[in-house]
C-alpha cells in the first residue's frame, strides 16, 4: 500500500504504472520477495523491508514506469486478440524466439548497472514466486512482457541493494 503523501508526489505516470501492476495481481511484495530471493545470500540482516524499499526506489524512475505501461499494454491487446497477426500469436504463446519482450526489460536493468544483467538472468531462469505463476500459460492471461518487467524490476532492486551496500 502506498502511503498518502507519497501519492500525493507521485507522477501520474508513476501511479498508472503502480496501479497497472496490481491490476495485474503483481504487489510490490511479490517483487520485494524475489529482491530478497536474489540478494538474501549476501546481505546478512536482509529485510523484507529493504527490499521493499529498493523497488520502490526503482518504481520512481521514469524509465522503468514507460517500460511497465508498454508491456502491460500489449500483454492487454493479446489477451483480447487485438494485434494483427503473426505478432498476436507471437505474443500469445510467448514465442521463445520473440525477445522483444527482454529488450524492454533490459531497458529496466540497465537503471542501476551491468550487476542487474547477472541478476535478470539468473531470476528469468528460475523463475521463483510470482514469476512462476506469470508464467502459467494455462490461465488465459497473457504476460508475455509482465514476467520480464517483474523480474527485471526485482534485478534493478537487487542491484541497488548491492550498489548501496557497497558504501556500508
Amino acid at each position: 500500500m502506498i502511503n498518502m503523501n507519497k501519492k500525493l508526489k507521485m507522477s501520474e505516470l508513476e501511479q498508472k504504472a503502480r496501479e497497472l501492476l496490481e491490476e495485474r495481481g503483481v504487489t510490490l511484495k511479490d517483487i520485494a520477495e524475489l529482491v530478497y530471493y536474489l540478494q538474501s545470500n549476501y546481505h546478512e540482516n536482509l529485510s523484507l523491508e529493504d527490499c521493499l524499499y529498493n523497488v520502490d526506489r526503482v518504481l520512481e524512475k521514469r524509465e522503468v514506469q514507460n517500460a511497465i505501461l508498454t508491456g502491460i499494454q500489449l500483454d492487454k491487446l493479446a489477451e483480447k486478440k487485438m494485434l494483427e497477426e503473426p505478432l498476436q500469436k507471437t505474443i500469445e504463446t510467448d514465442e521463445g524466439l520473440y525477445g522483444v519482450d527482454e529488450i524492454i526489460a533490459f531497458s529496466i536493468v540497465n537503471v542501476y548497472g551491468s550487476i542487474g544483467f547477472t541478476n535478470y538472468g539468473y531470476i528469468d531462469k528460475q523463475k521463483p514466486g510470482i514469476l512462476k505463476r506469470l508464467n502459467d500459460k494455462s490461465t488465459g492471461e497473457c504476460h508475455t512482457f509482465l514476467d520480464d518487467i517483474v523480474g527485471a524490476i526485482a534485478a534493478a532492486a537487487s542491484s541497488r541493494l548491492a550498489h548501496s551496500a557497497v558504501h556500508e
